[in-house]
């Protein structure tokens, strides 16, 4: 096969006439131990390839692009106009800046694919003489439920509308891809009717869009600016009298990991639940989202697939789902060569789940949720992550349970994943 027969030449250049190794994390990283060239510090140099794309990562970026990568008759052809930092992937646009620390980072706005994607539908409308909805203050109209939707089903009112509905999902969802966090839950609810969409949830689709046009203005920097733990957060527990204490667990690492190198990265993330949330099934949602050092680089809407009866439950299959995507997020970082020293921080704002998980004399109380319970606090244990309690209103994975109004909260958080869309107020001054 082509692709068989195409990783097997990439194989051969990358790793017996380059020296990089394919990562185990991520089989398109590629990484090799070079010398910094101030202080001849050993690191990785980094090789990202997707397809005919690729992505340097070191000091001397160009010259490996263009003497190793681009030399020879067996290697890869260079499109001259192509070289240099990058400025463009997947349709949004990569610069960099300088935050409010004071510290070079690299930024990642979607802003011309929404304004893009915004002028096609508003050519669409236009066709018959519709418009967007104008003063989207959120994604969706306020209290605004997709399940109970009882409006005609949308191939009764318009064939090419419910042909289109598709369309705007697609959109929304590669819009959510692109850095859009803001509306990960509000574009999650809709999806769920891709089957059979109603009137509403057209009007709905095109309330976001008119939301985005309002705010196209956004990007996610990528702050490498280490993040403080709090001193009074996330202390140690003594789990040698427990009944974990006995097996001597710790976190166990990688045979096959390559030797880490660099500063240590540390990981925070934070999870929530809205119980009992989908009024249809009374199923409970579960978002969270995922800090590395102060840069968003992973967030999460999804509802649950089985019905919980209490918050508790919920609650516990939120942390669970988090801990298990933390567990595959340090394995691929440390099959990449990152140093990863310290636990993953985790926050929640269930008081019973965080007993439940951090306090060694703990017994569980319900027996329904003993898988979850146990692989927390395995986790706990091994200090592979550590939970600590935070108010709600300050629990930024609210933002991917429920659909926020407008308001204080809802703009605070925002603030906290993306760059100038939050009204100016809500942002550190430089």
């Amino acid at each position: 096969a082509a692709g068989r027969d195409y990783w097997h030449h990439l194989r051969n250049v990358m790793k017996n006439k380059l020296g990089f190794t394919s990562s185990r994390g991520d089989p398109d990283v590629w990484f090799r131990e070079s010398r910094r060239n101030g202080d001849g510090e050993p690191y990785y140099e980094y090789v990202l390839i997707y397809t005919d794309d690729i992505l340097v990562i070191s000091d001397n970026a160009e010259s490996v692009l263009r003497n190793e990568l681009g030399s020879g008759f067996d290697k890869f052809e260079l499109k001259e106009e192509s070289i240099g930092p990058p400025s463009q992937y997947l349709g949004g646009k990569l610069s960099l800046v300088e935050t409010s620390n004071n510290t070079k980072a690299w930024q990642f706005s979607s802003s011309q694919y929404v304004q893009e994607a915004v002028r096609n539908v508003e050519k669409y409308l236009a066709e018959t003489g519709r418009i967007l909805p104008r003063k989207c203050l959120t994604p969706l109209s306020s209290n605004y439920r997709p399940e109970i939707d009882t409006s005609q089903e949308l191939h009764e009112v318009d064939e090419a509308d419910a042909a289109f509905f598709h369309s705007l999902i697609g959109m929304l969802r590669w819009i959510v891809e692109l850095g859009r966090a803001d509306i990960c839950i509000e574009v999650s609810l809709l999806s769920h009717h891709l089957a059979l969409p109603r009137r509403g949830h057209f009007d709905q689709a095109l309330h976001i869009f008119g939301y985005l046009r309002a705010h196209h203005n956004a990007a996610m920097v990528f702050d490498p600016a280490e993040w403080n733990v709090p001193a009074t957060d996330f202390q140690k527990q003594d789990w040698n009298y427990s009944v974990y204490g006995c097996d001597g667990l710790t976190e166990e690492l990688p045979e096959d990991m390559p030797k880490p190198l660099g500063k240590s990265m540390r990981m925070h993330v934070y999870v929530d639940s809205d119980h009992a949330g989908d009024s249809l099934t009374r199923r409970s949602r579960t978002g969270f989202v995922v800090f590395l050092n102060s840069a968003p680089i992973y967030w999460f809407s999804k509802r649950q697939t089985s019905c919980e009866t209490s918050t508790f439950g919920s609650e516990f299959i939120a942390m669970k789902t988090a801990c298990d995507y933390v567990k595959g997020l340090r394995y691929k970082l440390r099959m990449m060569g990152v140093r990863v020293d310290e636990p993953t921080y985790i926050y929640g704002d269930n008081q019973s789940v965080l007993a439940n998980t951090s306090n060694p004399g703990s017994t569980l109380k319900k027996k329904s949720a003993a898988i979850a319970y146990h692989f927390v606090r395995e986790g706990c244990v091994k200090d592979a992550w550590r939970t600590h309690y935070i108010d709600t209103n300050h629990n930024v994975a609210d933002l991917f349970t429920k659909a926020l109004p407008s308001g204080e909260k809802r703009w605070r958080f925002v603030s906290y994943l993306l760059a100038y869309v939050a009204p100016k107020q809500f942002y550190p001054t430089t």
